[in-house]
């Protein structure tokens, strides 16, 4: 017991305040100056308890500098956002959403005051004040991902986002136009963007998509689109290529035939010059943008007499779920989605029931065959299992 008192005092030491409580020193293991403890203690033996564990944790190499906690939340955040590799539109998505959602909450903190019980205060704050779910889900995300940074810099010894569940939410069901209703829309939006409406609920390309064809994307022999970009814009209206988010999106997707003599009339008459030109642009030979765009989609959807709830990208799940119904595995939906993940695919796999109806009809159909046509009566098939068993 007496050495292992004196290695312990050799470590570092112990001594009692004038409050009569008992202050720990101990040598900085990257400094080798003597620094007190962050906190004091009621007796010598909790103090000494506190030492030892201090000492352990510098020998395991799991000790962690009490000051590098300090930090605020807002200069790492800053530092975080700066030296990440991000695409144009994403950082000023971040930037936005700490702006909004983080700073004013949790900003002036220091990393080490940021705990369990005060993310969970912030993200109730931001719902009871009215900021949308999925705002405050990716506010979330956003903040677990900055401390996640903080605790492999070792800033801090654990993530105090651990919220379960805060990070999704239920997305409602969006409407899923016939076939009908889609041709009724293209029908009333015009000339112009009739192959968009057509294109979009046949390939389920997504808008930054679409705007961001050219002529030589599109392959009327074989009927394919090819993607390989993607058009962002940013907040100051600046319209920019990337790449897809990631592998997947680029893609060949196959479009029916019944759509081929509409895209080759757009291909003559409204795309742009040269195999470079858009596929898809304005009467004043501007690029396609979301907001210049949604008057005609909401002309066109009332004349059509579609739900007022039915957004353009809803065309998106038209064809999806129209895929689905058709026999497409969840491998090749996630294909044509330009997906990584089966999470979105199955989405449209478990929301149509047309198809597993389709099987028990084939079902019946057999057994209608075996039976010679004739429908076995009401309890019969059970009186048979039960003489076969």
């Amino acid at each position: 017991m007496a050495n292992a008192r004196g290695n312990r005092r050799r470590f570092g030491s112990v001594r009692q305040l004038a409050s009569g409580r008992w202050q720990i020193r101990y040598p900085d293991p990257i400094t080798g100056l003597m620094r007190p403890g962050e906190q004091t203690y009621p007796t010598k033996t909790d103090a000494d308890v506190a030492l030892t564990l201090i000492e352990a944790d510098i020998k395991r190499d799991r000790w962690t500098d009490p000051d590098a906690g300090r930090v605020k939340l807002n200069d790492f955040a800053a530092a975080w956002l700066r030296d990440r590799k991000l695409e144009e539109s994403t950082r000023e998505r971040y930037a936005i959403t700490l702006r909004q959602y983080i700073e004013p909450g949790l900003g002036h903190r220091s990393l080490a005051e940021i705990t369990p019980a005060r993310v969970r205060s912030w993200r109730s704050a931001l719902l009871e004040n009215g900021a949308g779910e999925p705002s405050v889900v990716k506010a979330y995300q956003l903040l677990r991902a900055i401390m996640n940074t903080a605790l492999d810099d070792e800033l801090i010894q654990r993530n105090p986002c651990r919220i379960k569940g805060a990070d999704t939410y239920d997305v409602p069901e969006r409407p899923v136009l016939s076939v009908t209703e889609v041709f009724a829309v293209a029908n009333a939006i015009g000339p112009r963007w009739r192959a968009l409406v057509l294109l979009t609920a046949f390939t389920t390309l997504r808008f930054g998509e679409l705007a961001a064809l050219r002529r030589r994307d599109v392959d009327l022999a074989n009927r394919l689109v090819r993607v390989q970009r993607n058009q962002a814009e940013l907040n100051s209206g600046r319209l920019y290529d990337k790449a897809p988010k990631s592998r997947a999106g680029f893609r060949p997707v196959a479009f029916p035939a019944e759509i081929i003599d509409d895209l080759a009339h757009h291909l003559d008459r409204y795309a742009g010059p040269g195999p470079d030109g858009h596929l898809f642009i304005g009467p004043r030979g501007g690029k396609l943008r979301r907001s210049n765009f949604r008057d005609d989609w909401i002309r066109a959807r009332t004349a059509a007499g579609v739900s007022e709830d039915a957004h353009f990208h809803d065309l998106r799940h038209t064809g999806n779920t129209l895929a689905s119904q058709n026999g497409a595995s969840t491998r090749e939906l996630m294909t044509r989605m330009g997906h990584s993940s089966t999470r979105a695919a199955l989405i449209y796999q478990h929301m149509t029931s047309d198809r597993d109806r389709a099987i028990a009809d084939r079902m019946g159909e057999a057994v209608r065959q075996a039976l010679g046509e004739q429908r076995p009566a009401p309890g019969a098939s059970g009186t048979r299992m039960a003489r076969d068993q």
